[in-house]
């Protein structure tokens, strides 16, 4: 496993990381956020009709990668309170150098949660 930013300060996850595999994905979001069911399977059959489309298996590659970083994610009730908290005030914060506090901090999630989930994290330029 790796250094996520909910195991640095010794919080143990809920589960373990799943596989990144649509079933196991799901499976785990049943646990750790039942809520997002609905939009999982939505984006799930999105996904599925693009790749068929495309005849690519890019569009389930990158579902799969997205679900896989929100289990990650999850998996640290504080870590994941963290980033909505994070979320809601950037949604309203007016002072840049605050904004950029945010928006490094999101980031440092992100990453550890793209490390845990086994995802390589490709910044837009």
């Amino acid at each position: 496993m790796s250094t996520a930013a909910g195991t640095e300060s010794g919080a143990t996850p809920r589960i373990p990381q799943p596989s990144a595999t649509p079933e196991e994905l799901r499976a785990a979001l049943a646990v750790v956020a039942p809520n997002a069911l609905p939009t999982f399977d939505e984006e799930r059959a999105g996904a599925l009709r693009r790749a068929r489309d495309c005849v690519s298996a890019a569009p389930m590659r990158r579902f799969v990668g997205q679900w896989a970083v929100y289990v990650a994610i999850e998996r640290h009730p504080e870590q994941a309170g963290r980033l909505r908290e994070l979320e809601a005030r950037a949604a309203v914060v007016d002072d840049l150098d605050e904004a950029h506090e945010i928006t490094a901090e999101v980031g440092r999630i992100l990453d550890a949660a793209c490390v845990e989930a086994g995802v390589a994290r490709v910044d837009a330029e």
